[in-house]
């Protein structure tokens, strides 16, 4: 079923739109999709972006963090979401260690991500130390989203999932690294993990559209992780997580419930099961009948 009104178009979302949207002052939505239901359920709601995040290493696969997931698992993904998005940009996370170390190889994953996975972009991590890499992504015609803050590819050089830019020097490193994004030509920039004051001098320097999570509410747009929203990531949420629904409880209950109904022979019932048509039925009891004859 459609979420989108009777007669409204939706228009097809672009890297372009983004821009025209933090000109217009227009919030941008952006939230994770890994399979084909929740990209449809994301799409059909009208949200601006899909984001392949490779979060999904633990929301998907149950990895323990983002390291582990690989760029063929990723590109599973994708393929899946790409065939459930109609509207929304596609926007596909670039695994940890698929662009660190060789730039050639960077524009290869990259293309296979546009190519094999249908992604409209692809973002990475980093900085400053990682414009060189991404001008030579989007020197091969593949749009990038930048993501600066809290990066979780850098959870063991962080010391853990903490909040960045708390320090003046912090401050300073972040908005180069902002700035330097912006001049390579970024299509956006998620800020993760970082004061709201900061984001807010960040979103104003850039003419970049800013999407943050757990960045505060003075960026050009939002983001959050699917399974936040709806309750299925089995553990203590972020602060910034707000919690829209209880997927949890409703798949839970349904579980329950059927596994009580086939203990105690209530499912399925005779409305639920199919029947053989009434000539086929009285051929089969005469056969029946006849059989039983012989026996005797």
């Amino acid at each position: 079923m459609s979420l989108t009104p009777i007669g409204e178009l939706r228009q097809k979302i672009t890297t372009a739109t983004l821009r025209e949207k933090k000109f217009q002052r227009e919030p941008i939505t952006c939230l994770t999709a890994y399979d084909y239901a929740t990209a449809r359920l994301v799409d059909e709601a009208g949200i601006d972006i899909a984001l392949v995040g490779d979060s999904l290493a633990m929301t998907m696969l149950g990895y323990e963090n983002t390291l582990s997931v690989t760029v063929d698992e990723m590109l599973h993904h994708v393929k899946a979401v790409r065939r459930g998005v109609k509207n929304a940009l596609l926007i596909a996370d670039m695994p940890y260690g698929s662009y660190q170390a060789d730039p050639n190889e960077a524009v290869h994953n990259a293309a296979r991500f546009v190519k094999e996975g249908g992604a409209e972009a692809v973002k990475m991590e980093g900085g400053e130390k990682r414009v060189d890499v991404i001008r030579r992504v989007i020197d091969a015609e593949i749009p990038v989203a930048g993501h600066i803050g809290l990066t979780p590819q850098s959870v063991n050089m962080m010391g853990g999932y903490k909040v960045q830019g708390k320090t003046l020097n912090a401050i300073e490193q972040l908005m180069r690294d902002a700035v330097a994004l912006d001049r390579a030509g970024v299509a956006c920039i998620y800020l993760e993990g970082i004061p709201r004051e900061v984001a807010a001098m960040i979103t104003a320097e850039v003419e970049t559209p800013t999407i943050g999570i757990g960045a505060g509410p003075d960026c050009d747009g939002q983001v959050l992780v699917f399974h936040d929203l709806v309750n299925l990531t089995f553990g203590h949420p972020a602060k910034f997580v707000r919690r829209y629904g209880d997927a949890a409880a409703l798949i839970t209950q349904s579980v329950l419930a059927f596994k009580a109904d086939v203990v105690s022979h209530q499912f399925p019932n005779d409305a639920e099961s199919y029947h053989l048509p009434k000539e086929t039925q009285a051929a089969l009891e005469t056969v029946l009948h006849r059989k039983q004859a012989m026996q005797r």
